[in-house]
């Protein structure tokens, strides 16, 4: 999980490095390294590429696809560390969803961790007047569609291979993408070529690794090692980008983490 953590961090700084770049060409790159790597996995092993519950995997295609790129906007207005903490409440959102969506319930400490998240994002805006309001409704829509994608992906369950619904997901960024970007296009000049393109491979093998940690160990032991990725963020953003943290940011972020780490051990138990 630290290695799946440490890849998703250096994705994540080589997009905010990358921001002068639209979007759209931020995603096709990021889906079609990892569509490769993904495919050419799928093939050597001989598992099903089309995978069994397919229109649910275009659905969390879609859905994953708004997120990313919700995502990937919200870097050019805020620090990269705080976009990864405010991403991170798609599991409250996900809770939400599956009520509706799984018929499940939640516990009422649940609810008091999900109010102590919230009042994390509330201090980070309330109390640092530098954070821009467009990239917080950016990461907070991003992390809604998140949500969404936890919670289609609990509907898929088991019936398909992870690698399989990570790869769909891949196609349609792919295929979006690169319709999308074409109009706005701008050519990649000498090193970005490789920073562009390790954006999928950063990606992949962060998926991969996330998806061993899980299936070899206990999800309560696994899963808060996830908000890992919130502290290499940070430091990264500071050593590379100079993003500056006020005591009510690092405040804020550290109840969102907090409140979200007791969640999953609750939730699993």
């Amino acid at each position: 999980m630290i290695i799946s953590t440490f890849s998703f961090t250096l994705m994540n700084a080589f997009v905010k490095y990358l921001s002068n770049y639209p979007t759209f060409e931020i995603v096709f790159f990021r889906s079609v390294g990892s569509l490769i790597l993904g495919t050419t996995y799928i093939l050597a092993k001989g598992i099903s590429i089309l995978g069994n519950q397919r229109k649910l995997m275009v659905f969390r295609s879609f859905a994953g696809l708004t997120a990313m790129s919700l995502f990937f906007m919200s870097l050019q207005y805020l620090p990269v560390g705080t976009a990864v903490s405010l991403r991170y409440l798609a599991p409250i959102y996900a809770a939400i969803f599956a009520i509706f969506l799984l018929d499940e319930k939640l516990r009422t400490i649940q609810w008091f961790l999900f109010l102590l998240a919230f009042s994390g994002v509330l201090m980070l805006k309330g109390f640092d007047q530098e954070l821009n309001t467009t990239g917080l409704l950016l990461v907070l829509t991003a992390s809604v569609f998140s949500g969404l994608v936890y919670v289609i992906i609990r509907k898929i369950g088991r019936r398909d291979h992870p690698l399989v619904i990570v790869n769909y997901f891949m196609f349609i960024g792919t295929l979006i993408g690169g319709i999308l970007c074409i109009n706005g296009w701008v050519k990649p000049e000498g090193i970005d070529w490789l920073r562009l393109f390790s954006l999928g491979i950063f990606g992949f093998f962060g998926q991969v690794f996330m998806t061993k940690a899980f299936q070899i160990a206990k999800t309560n032991l696994v899963a808060p090692l996830k908000y890992i990725e919130v502290v290499f963020t940070i430091l990264v953003g500071v050593s590379w980008f100079g993003d500056v943290y006020t005591l009510w940011s690092l405040i804020g972020i550290l109840m969102i983490i907090v409140a979200l780490t007791a969640n999953v051990i609750i939730g699993r138990r």
